[in-house]
Parts: C-alpha cells; structure tokens; sequence
C-alpha cells in the first residue's frame, strides 16, 4: 500500500516519521514472505485478525484490499461467520457488519 493510499492517522504518522513507516511496512513484508502461505490466504488471514481484536477499521481495511485483490464477497463474509463458535455470535454478527459495510458500496 502506498503512502498516497493509507487511512489519515497512518498517513500522517508515515509523513511525520518516514523511518518508523519504513521500519514497519518492512516488517511487514518480512513476516508475508516468512512462510508458504499464498497471498489470498494472508489476507484472509489479516481479516480474521482484524475480527478476532474487533477493529472495525482493520476489519474494513482488510475488506478493501481483498476485495481489491479479487476476493470474493462470500469468502470475506465466510471468515466473520467462521468467528461465531469462536469470538461469539454478538462479536461475530458484528464483524459481519463491518465487512457488508464494504460490499454494499
């Protein structure tokens, strides 16, 4: 992601600390190519992430790249239903929420 393309608050800490945004996108990277999991897997991965810590912004984040990526609507509201026996069905319903936030758009 570029910097053109990040949420406000990254932007703006990515303009005032290049170093630490440099520093943390490279990790990043680091730890996407550590292992042998394709791409889409990673993403979905990041979604479910988002939804197990119930970041509504991560949550949209990560629809927006997959879906972006070429995901499919139904893998990305599979990943908030797999969260049900899991998280709970409040904390899932929600999580289903926040990615048909994104598909409906």
């Amino acid at each position: 992601m570029s910097r053109q393309q990040l949420p406000a608050g990254a932007a703006r800490l990515a303009e005032q600390y290049p170093e630490v945004w440099d520093a943390y996108a490279g990790l990043g990277e680091a730890c996407a190519e550590a292992g042998p999991l394709d791409a889409r897997t990673r993403r979905l991965i990041k979604l479910a992430l988002a939804v197990g810590t119930r970041s509504e912004g991560a949550v949209h984040s990560h629809v927006r790249r997959a879906r972006a990526e070429g995901i499919d609507d139904e893998s990305l509201k599979q990943v908030a239903l797999l969260a049900i026996p899991t998280l709970g069905f409040p904390n899932a319903i929600a999580a289903l929420t926040w990615v048909e936030d994104l598909l409906d758009e």
